[in-house]
């Protein structure tokens, strides 16, 4: 398994990987990241400054992604932690987690003092791996995702 930045040729895979896990779950429901345009587009969003994007290749397939953002209207010094994805078959193997530690690190490294997420009930197993790396829940939203399908918020400190 081999994690690398984000390159331009990764767009669709990672698009895949993402829309096909939402599916599977049950999660591709509007107001989520299913629906949204930039998910085709993320090596040019993660051009964005404050934000990077890790993907995950086995077998030169890309089989996962996670990355920081500075999304709009969050508190000083947070970011988000958004796309976090990982393709059936390479489940159950801590790439998740690895990918998450990885891009939390970076925010670190970056100055970041705080990463928040979302996600939602259908997504119940990540949401489980985000309170064992010390994510707590918040009772309301953070910034401007424009992600309103999700219900579950949480925040972390660095």
């Amino acid at each position: 398994m081999q994690i690398r930045p984000i390159e331009s040729g990764d767009n669709e895979a990672l698009a895949k990987v993402i829309r096909t896990a939402l599916a599977e779950f049950g999660a591709n429901k509007p107001g989520t990241v299913y629906f949204d345009p930039t998910t085709d587009a993320l090596y040019e969003l993660f051009r964005t400054t404050g934000s990077f994007y890790y993907v995950a290749i086995r077998d030169e397939k890309v089989v996962g992604g996670c990355g920081i953002f500075p999304t709009e209207n969050l508190p000083q010094g947070t970011c988000e932690l958004v796309k976090l994805y990982v393709a059936k078959e390479a489940r159950g193997t801590g790439l998740g987690k690895q990918l998450m530690e990885q891009s939390m690190s970076w925010a670190k490294e970056n100055g970041y003092t705080h990463v928040y997420l979302e996600s939602m009930p259908e997504l119940k197993k990540a949401v489980s791996i985000y309170e064992k790396v010390g994510f707590a829940p918040l009772d309301h939203p953070l910034g401007n995702s424009g992600h309103d399908g999700c219900d579950i918020w949480m925040l972390k400190a660095l």
